[in-house]
C-alpha cells in the first residue's frame, strides 16, 4: 500500500522535474536550475465565523477540511474585536492548512483533475487571480465539490481559498508554470 502512495504522490512532481522544467528553462531562457519557478506551498483556508453561534460546525468542517487537504488545520482566531459583527479578540473565525512537498503535489493533482472539472459551469480558472509576485489565489464557494467529503455528514457547503505560492517572481512565468502542471485555464479571447 505505502509503494502506492508513493508512486501517485510523485506523479506530478515526477512530470514537473522531467518535462515543465526543461519547458520552463527553454521558454525563459534561464541557465541556473536553481532560478526555475516552482510551486513552494499551498494554503488553503476557510472561514468559520458561523462556529461561534453553532458548536457543532468547528468540528465537523475541521474534519472535513483534514480529509480534503490529508492534514490537520490550525483554527485562526480573531486578532481585534469588532462589535458590529459581534466578534470578540481569541474567537475562532477560520481554518488554515499549508502544503509543502508530497501533499502539495498530492492536492495539486486531485485540484486540476478532479475538482475543478466537477464545478458546475467550470469554464476554466480565471487568468486575473495573479498577484505581482506571481502567486494565485482561487475562491471556491462549496467545499463539498471534493470527492473525500461526505455529503451526509457535511453541515452546509463552505467556501474555500487555495493560495498556490511560487517563487516565480511575475505572473507570466507563474501562469506558464501552472498550465504546464496541469491548470486548466480559461480560455483567453483573441
Amino acid at each position: 500500500m505505502d509503494k502506492v502512495n508513493n508512486t501517485m504522490r510523485t506523479s506530478l512532481k515526477d512530470k514537473y522535474e522531467k518535462e515543465v522544467v526543461p519547458k520552463l528553462n527553454e521558454e525563459f531562457g534561464i541557465k541556473n536550475p536553481m532560478a526555475t519557478p516552482k510551486v513552494v506551498k499551498v494554503v488553503v483556508n476557510m472561514g468559520v465565523g458561523e462556529m461561534t453561534k453553532s458548536k457543532e460546525i468547528g468540528p465537523s468542517l475541521s474534519r472535513d477540511l483534514a480529509m480534503i487537504t490529508g492534514q490537520a488545520p490550525s483554527t485562526r482566531l480573531a486578532k481585534v474585536s469588532i462589535a458590529t459583527f459581534g466578534l470578540r479578540r481569541g474567537m475562532p473565525v477560520g481554518l488554515s492548512t499549508t502544503l509543502r512537498g508530497g501533499r502539495m503535489y498530492d492536492f495539486l493533482d486531485k485540484l486540476f483533475s478532479i475538482v475543478l472539472p466537477r464545478l458546475r459551469d467550470f469554464r476554466g480558472a480565471p487568468t486575473k487571480s495573479f498577484d505581482t509576485k506571481g502567486n494565485y489565489t482561487l475562491g471556491m464557494s462549496e467545499h463539498t465539490v471534493f470527492p473525500e467529503v461526505d455529503l451526509a455528514k457535511a453541515s452546509a457547503p463552505h467556501g474555500l481559498e487555495i493560495s498556490i505560492v511560487t517563487n516565480a517572481q511575475n505572473p507570466e512565468r507563474a501562469k506558464r508554470l501552472l498550465s504546464l502542471l496541469g491548470m486548466p485555464f480559461e480560455k483567453e479571447e483573441e
